[in-house]
């Protein structure tokens, strides 16, 4: 495969870099923040989740944040829907795209989800078919692809027998998660090769935590083998509260600048970016975790 020529940025800073913010963010920001993003050239914005807000309280305001927001008609706002319960609440609100979330370790599942791989699928399986009848798209999300905090190394046929029975259920995307951000670009070359051949590239994206300082160097190895979607999270938001020293997601800024370096299309204004990330995180009380917006405010 070669490198794609244009990539798509799945922006999951309102979703998934926000729910694991220790600050709390009000719903007007959310809102604006949604706002800003749709300002930028991005054509996937992760909106909220409709999870518990016993487990997750920094999402439990979803429904108001997704009826709040300037939907633009050539931009997707995903939400994620943990169980059916969630995808009918995401559904009242009028959402086209809904996301579901296992992972390939078993360990961290139940742990995550107090359920085990099998059952976590077998949670999905109402909600696809709903989906179905609703004619509402389904993405599928599979972590811990490059490692575990409690069982370690993660085998690579449980990456892609996750990967493959999500896709079968009808999942028309699966994203591979490095949750701890431990991978590295040989693990994470190889990891994809595998799930590739059970899954077409077409289907697949990537989504790498920046833990050790890997996850653009990992990225790079995965569009030399043709993955054309990647997750992101403005200012580099995010974590992982079950493994210790996480750091966040990708910034969306610092992977839009190596793509627009390799001369790949993505349709998104940086300038733009790199403001609405500052905004975020003058809102989260802290400095930026995207180099590049580092870089600009210090030349």
């Amino acid at each position: 495969m070669s490198q794609p020529n244009h990539v798509r940025i799945v922006e999951v800073g309102p979703r998934d870099g926000l729910q694991n913010e220790k600050t709390f963010i009000a719903t007007a920001d959310k809102i604006e923040l949604i706002n800003r993003l749709s300002q930028t050239g991005l054509k996937t914005i992760e909106a909220t989740s409709f999870v518990s807000p016993k487990w997750v309280p920094q999402m439990a305001d979803a429904a108001e944040v997704f009826a709040g927001i300037e939907k633009h008609p050539d931009i997707s706002y995903p939400v994620l829907t943990p169980n059916l319960q969630g995808y009918e609440r995401a559904k009242a609100v009028g959402a086209k795209e809904v996301a579901v979330f296992t992972a390939a370790s078993e360990t961290f599942n139940r742990k995550n989800t107090n359920a085990g791989i099998d059952e976590s699928l077998q949670r999905f399986a109402p909600i696809l078919e709903a989906a179905r009848a609703d004619g509402i798209k389904v993405r599928g999300y599979v972590s811990t692809v490059l490692g575990c905090p409690y069982q370690g190394e993660v085998p690579l046929e449980d990456v892609v027998r996750v990967a493959r029975a999500l896709h079968q259920m009808g999942c028309y995307e699966i994203s591979l998660g490095d949750t701890i951000g431990v991978g590295t670009p040989g693990k994470a070359r190889a990891m994809l090769r595998a799930v590739s051949e059970a899954v077409p590239m077409s289907a697949l994206a990537i989504h790498f935590h920046d833990t050790y300082g890997q996850a653009l160097a990992n990225i790079l190895a995965c569009l030399e083998e043709g993955v054309a979607v990647v997750d992101a999270a403005v200012s580099g938001t995010g974590g992982c509260p079950y493994a210790k020293g996480a750091s966040g997601n990708v910034a969306s800024e610092d992977v839009v600048y190596m793509l627009h370096g390799l001369g790949v299309e993505t349709g998104i204004d940086l300038d733009r970016l790199v403001e609405t990330g500052q905004w975020l995180a003058g809102k989260l009380g802290r400095t930026t975790s995207s180099k590049v917006t580092y870089a600009r405010s210090a030349a």
